[in-house]
């Protein structure tokens, strides 16, 4: 399982490697380039899911598209 994906941030461009969790998805993401606060697309579980190189660990370990639609969300704030 790779734990590291790189953001692309749909507005500037800028590119920054993160780590993942493990444990919950990531619904917030400000980017570190221009501040755009990336939320997922219609459809993703998480930022990583939308505008990353690689998906979230629980889709890469199930395949499935809605990963933490129960779960736990990591930055959950309302927008």
């Amino acid at each position: 399982m790779q734990l590291q994906s790189t953001l692309t941030c749909p507005a500037c461009g800028h590119k920054a490697t993160e780590t993942m969790p493990t444990d919950a998805c990531a619904f917030f993401y400000h980017c570190k380039g221009c501040g755009t606060k990336l939320k997922p697309k219609a459809g993703d579980c998480c930022v990583f899911c939308s505008y990353g190189s690689v998906p979230c660990p629980p889709i890469q370990e199930t395949g499935k598209s809605a990963c933490c639609g129960q779960g736990l969300r990591v930055g959950a704030e309302s927008s």
